[in-house]
């Protein structure tokens, strides 16, 4: 029987797969089937293992004073490495959480975080026989501050708009794969910060794509 080949999903609440929240107390959360991981697994096949890490309010690096130190995503990055290692592929869908007003970061900041994450990954040799697993970074989409989480990220809407620049040259500088999820879809107008169905299922199909040749990763492996 064939090797499974493993692929950790690790972001937010869009990985995770949380409804557009209409009020504070909506706590919703799409089935497996419309979550982006799920469109990437069902996409890829029975041949691919795909394994959903996606938490709300995860940040890149930082503890929230508000929700808990328990969304920093770096604290917890290297027990799940270790958890589900040997990984074949990660897919980091992170920095949304980062715009919150209360964090007071720029872009640049935002990109640092996501570096810091890759630094852990390559140090962590979750990957077969000690090495990086390949690597697909996904830029969010740009949010808006509208709805009931508008308030929560004043002034993160304009910093939005510069993150998948900076995630891009992150990605060509260490040879990663790369998806802009704000080239693909759009934030839903009724939190300004989560995806609708459709817009998992374009996003999804976009980071399969990106997975397909992960047969051929022994002799494929990025430079970190």
């Amino acid at each position: 029987m064939d090797q499974k080949i493993n692929i950790l999903c690790f972001g937010d609440s869009n990985t995770f797969g949380t409804v557009p929240m209409r009020d504070p107390e909506h706590d919703e959360r799409y089935p497996a089937s419309v979550r982006w991981p799920g469109v990437v697994a069902q996409t890829l096949g029975s041949r691919f293992h795909v394994i959903e890490e996606g938490l709300p309010g995860r940040t890149t690096v930082h503890d929230d004073a508000i929700e808990g130190a328990s969304r920093n995503g770096k604290t917890y990055l290297l027990p799940c490495l270790g958890s589900h290692k040997p990984l074949d592929a990660i897919v980091l869908a992170l920095g949304t959480n980062d715009l919150k007003t209360r964090f007071a970061l720029t872009p640049e900041d935002v990109r640092r975080g996501l570096e810091a994450l890759l630094d852990v990954i390559v140090q962590s040799k979750c990957g077969r026989e000690g090495s990086t697993p390949r690597i697909v970074l996904v830029a969010p989409a740009p949010i808006e501050e509208v709805g009931v989480l508008g308030e929560i990220f004043v002034g993160g809407a304009a910093k939005s708009l510069r993150l998948a620049e900076k995630y891009e040259a992150v990605a060509r500088a260490r040879g990663l794969e790369f998806v802009d999820a704000g080239s693909l879809s759009r934030v839903s107008p009724v939190d300004g910060v989560h995806l609708d169905a459709e817009q998992h299922a374009r996003i999804g199909a976009a980071i399969a794509q990106c997975l397909t040749h992960l047969s051929t990763l022994s002799d494929n492996t990025p430079s970190l």
